[in-house]
């Protein structure tokens, strides 16, 4: 019996292939909107930190959302230092 979870998105990439992740956050930041998502699949070892997944939302031409990778370090921090302010009562953060 499978349990139905609105809060998981599954992403197709170029391939074809079909990822799931857990949605964690949306994210208004510098006049833009991104999602945070964490990988549903755990790996072999469990004791690894989990990481998490910053896409940017963007509108296609039809007006539907589809999420892109952001190329742009300093983009990608400042949107992922916003994420743990606003999660920092709900996950523990370890710093690389």
């Amino acid at each position: 019996m499978s349990e139905e979870r609105d809060d998981l998105v599954i992403l197709v990439d170029e391939n074809g292939e079909e990822s799931e992740f857990e949605h964690l956050d949306t994210i208004d930041f510098n006049g833009s909107e991104y999602v945070v998502l964490l990988p549903v699949e755990k790996e072999e070892n469990e004791d690894d930190m989990e990481e998490v997944v910053i896409l940017k939302i963007v509108q296609d031409p039809d007006g539907e959302d589809s999420f892109v990778t952001i190329e742009d370090e300093n983009e990608l921090e400042s949107v992922f230092e916003e994420f743990k302010a606003r999660m920092e009562e709900e996950f523990d953060f370890y710093e690389e």
